[in-house]
């Protein structure tokens, strides 16, 4: 972290040195350095000093973002403008260059929708903690019955016991779901066929992260079995269910890991070779096509299907990492809250324009670019087939 790289033509021709030394009187010296991408992991970015007098650049997810600085001989610090600074807002198409306006950046985008959602009922995977939490809060506050779906009950019952007296919408219910487990998802979903005549929107959300090699109860390789076939499972269980209330709304959490991802049929399991970063790539690519899939198949329903980035969260996800988790509160500024995190979670689920709309991947509440790995319909199709033979269901 922090040491130069050099610079390639292009960079060269906008004035900045070979090797990070600003050319006099205009450009920038570039240094390598590492910041929190998405939910799969850390990518490295360019952090680019003295754009003007008294300010650096920093690429914060893909977006350059103008900060003031403070100098005193070598001393950069975020935060006080230096001598010669331009006021804030003059340089054209350039963001604000207060820490409150990068902060703003990094925060993202907001579901602006109002509707109101009483009479309708909402499941949500993983919603003790973290983004599900706040996605099971928000539609709680919209007057939703929201089923809490999680494999901790006790930590779950805090949630849904803390979002009852914020919200004071006392159908915000708990379900044991443990996603591992084939047996406890065909539990959950006969239970709540049982008790409940209506589904109007399941949002798939709970998952894992950076595990270390494991199996799931029934031989699935951890994050393939927990983020993907999990949750195909109960889609596939409480699909008739969404149907009979239509329109409906299924809901994927992937992440902009999926990029790295690829699935690997030979392996899907990682017993040949397993990296742990590149096993919730491959997880999140399969979110993807997935929803791909099944939108193309659940046309003319009236049940729509999309996926979405949640963004760079801080949360409980990279709680099997030790090295994420000492970076994620290093980067902490960095990261979106998960109340932010879950805005675009919320967005897919209630706002009126994406009434129609379906197999699209969102990230800030707007459409965002999918690999072409997560646009390949016949690779779709076959993991289609795969999770079905590998999970004993036929689902045509």
């Amino acid at each position: 972290m922090g040491a130069v790289a050099p610079l390639d033509a292009r960079a060269e021709r906008r004035g900045w040195g070979r090797w990070g030394r600003p050319l006099p009187g205009r450009g920038t010296g570039t240094r390598t350095r590492w910041c929190s991408s998405s939910g799969g992991g850390i990518w490295r970015a360019s952090e680019n000093l003295t754009v003007w007098p008294g300010h650096d650049t920093v690429v914060i997810n893909r977006l350059q973002v103008t900060v003031p600085v403070t100098r005193s001989g070598r001393t950069r610090g975020v935060g006080v403008p230096g001598p010669g600074s331009p006021k804030e807002g003059s340089r054209p198409g350039t963001p604000s260059s207060s820490p409150l306006s990068c902060r703003r950046y990094v925060a993202g985008g907001q579901c602006k929708s109002t509707v109101r959602l009483e009479g309708k009922v909402a499941i949500i995977t993983g919603a003790n903690t973290g983004i599900g939490k706040e996605t099971a809060r928000d539609l709680a506050r919209r007057g939703a019955r929201v089923i809490v779906a999680c494999r901790d009950i006790e930590k779950a019952e805090a949630a849904a016991s803390e979002i009852r007296a914020e919200t004071g919408n006392q159908q915000v219910i708990v379900k044991k779901l443990d996603l591992a487990d084939t047996k406890s998802i065909r539990e959950f979903a006969e239970k709540f066929l049982a008790e409940e005549k209506e589904l109007h929107i399941l949002i798939n959300n709970a998952g894992v992260m950076l595990c270390p090699y494991s199996k799931t109860a029934d031989g699935f390789e951890m994050h393939l079995g927990v983020n993907h076939l999990g949750h195909f499972l109960l889609t596939f269980l409480l699909l008739e269910c969404l149907k009979q209330s239509a329109p409906a709304r299924i809901v994927n959490v992937s992440s902009l890991a999926h990029h790295g991802g690829r699935i690997r049929f030979h392996d899907l399991h990682g017993e040949k070779s397993y990296n742990r970063g590149l096993a919730y790539c491959h997880s999140k690519l399969a979110n993807v096509l997935f929803t791909r899939e099944l939108a193309r198949r659940l046309q003319g329903t009236k049940v729509t299907a999309n996926a979405l980035h949640p963004g760079s969260v801080h949360s409980e996800l990279v709680r099997h990492s030790f090295v994420m988790t000492w970076l994620w509160k290093i980067f902490s500024f960095f990261l979106k809250t998960p109340q932010e995190g879950a805005q675009t979670s919320v967005y897919c689920a209630v706002a009126e324009e994406l009434d129609s709309v379906t197999g699209q991947y969102f990230s800030d509440c707007k459409p965002a670019y999918v690999s072409p790995w997560g646009r390949d319909d016949e690779t779709a199709k076959k993991l289609w087939n795969v999770s079905c033979e590998l999970l004993g269901i036929q689902w045509d």
